[in-house]
């Protein structure tokens, strides 16, 4: 009995140390992976959160100083940030809401396996695919003001094509959030699509069985089950709203003026255009504030449903 507990003994530390060793292994292959994206992700928000406390303009040949808040101050007080944190947040709301209103539209017509789905989905992929800055332009030459297809034809039926891209706030946020719209959509309706295909049929026999109408079935079954892939979406939306760029430099370059200037554009104007680099880093840093907020909110909603769920 003893020479048997020591082999056991002698087999437990035989195998911890081979585990031991498997792990050392591990660990020195994937650490100059994981030191590299930590220097790559977490060195240039250092970068950031320290210049977006110092007066560093390269326009002026002195060096950079620690100013404390008072980038953050100038900041609540501009008038143009406002205005470009409005024009973010009206893209944000109205383009979650439509997208999603479409693309569930376009997820109930896929759902049913007919003849070509494949193909239908592939084809409505396309615009997720597109360069961004390739959409940007070939949606500039349909909403040009004078040559544009759109206003001709508006004319060929007798009426005055609006100025999209050039006479006010209204038709230049339209411009923009047209063509979102038009190319993720479709991101939109995948996501949704999948999440239709994830409900169980017999949550659907069940209702039949019980003589549900489809109304019904709809509002109190599909919605309440689509509801994480809602949160899901809402989430990426508002990154990738916030990240917009392309189109609203290329359709119309944050004017009139700057009344459709958004946060990424106008950060890169600051930073890159005006050269105010500690600004410009005050801007980033509450944008990631705003965007990890937001992230906490749909991942407190998300738990909660699924709490709901279980």
């Amino acid at each position: 009995m003893y020479n048997l507990n020591n082999l056991k003994n002698q087999n437990v530390v035989i195998r911890n140390a081979y585990w031991s060793g498997r792990r050392k292994v591990s660990y020195s292959m994937i650490s100059p992976a994981f030191i590299i994206l930590l220097f790559l992700a977490i060195g240039p928000m250092i970068f950031m959160f320290w210049n977006a406390f110092r007066n560093w303009r390269l326009t002026i040949p002195a060096p950079a100083r620690f100013i404390g808040f008072q980038n953050f101050i100038n900041l609540f007080q501009d008038s143009r940030f406002w205005n470009a944190f409005s024009n973010t947040v009206i893209l944000i709301i109205i383009g979650i809401i439509v997208q999603s209103l479409i693309g569930l539209g376009i997820a109930l017509l896929l759902k049913d396996r007919f003849k070509l789905r494949n193909v239908v989905v592939a084809l409505i992929l396309i615009p997720v695919l597109i360069a961004p800055i390739v959409i940007g332009l070939n949606w500039k030459l349909l909403l040009d003001d004078q040559f544009g297809l759109i206003n001709y034809f508006f004319t060929a039926i007798g009426i005055n094509g609006p100025l999209w891209l050039s006479s006010n706030r209204f038709w230049g946020l339209l411009s923009i959030f047209i063509v979102d719209t038009w190319q993720w959509t479709p991101f939109v309706a995948l996501v949704l699509l999948a999440g239709l295909e994830g409900i169980p049929n017999q949550v659907y026999e069940a209702a039949d069985v019980d003589g549900a109408r489809p109304f019904r079935v709809f509002f109190k079954i599909t919605l309440p089950l689509l509801k994480p892939m809602f949160l899901l979406i809402a989430l990426l939306r508002v990154i990738f709203i916030f990240r917009i760029y392309d189109p609203v430099v290329i359709l119309t370059g944050g004017g009139p003026g700057t009344s459709t200037e958004t946060l990424s554009l106008l950060t890169y104007n600051t930073g890159l255009k005006y050269l105010d680099i500690g600004y410009a880093m005050s801007m980033g840093i509450l944008q990631v504030i705003f965007m990890i907020i937001v992230a906490n909110i749909f991942l407190k909603f998300t738990s909660n449903s699924q709490s709901k769920g279980a």
